[in-house]
């Protein structure tokens, strides 16, 4: 019995290992349209949120022996999986600063002309 759990977690590893590939293989594809990566990191966001809320919260343990198994997994595997999303400091810092002086010399300009 032992093998046959082994040949399945074998068999989901290629899997998981598949799926990597072709996310990886979009990214490059959209590699500069940011647009277009949002679009994927929603849609990655959706598959976690449909997973989480529905086939795995189905398959949740019915006992305190399972429960056991299930909270040692995840502490010894690295914790509970979480799509983390970028916080807005961290996005406007990637923005390009503006030339405050350039823009200051403009505002003057046209401050003047209307007085």
């Amino acid at each position: 019995m032992n093998d046959n759990k082994n040949l399945e977690s074998g068999e989901l590893s290629c899997k998981l290992q598949a799926i990597a590939t072709v996310v990886y293989d979009a990214v490059q594809g959209c590699q500069g349209d940011t647009e277009a990566l949002l679009a994927m990191l929603r849609q990655l966001e959706q598959l976690h949120r449909d997973i989480r809320d529905g086939v795995f919260q189905e398959s949740l343990p019915v006992n305190r022996r399972q429960l056991y198994s299930l909270l040692k997994d995840i502490e010894s595997e690295g914790g509970w999986p979480y799509i983390e999303r970028m916080r807005l400091e961290a996005f406007l810092a990637n923005l390009p600063q503006e030339a405050p002086a350039e823009n200051n010399h403009e505002v003057l300009e046209s401050d003047r002309s209307c007085g």
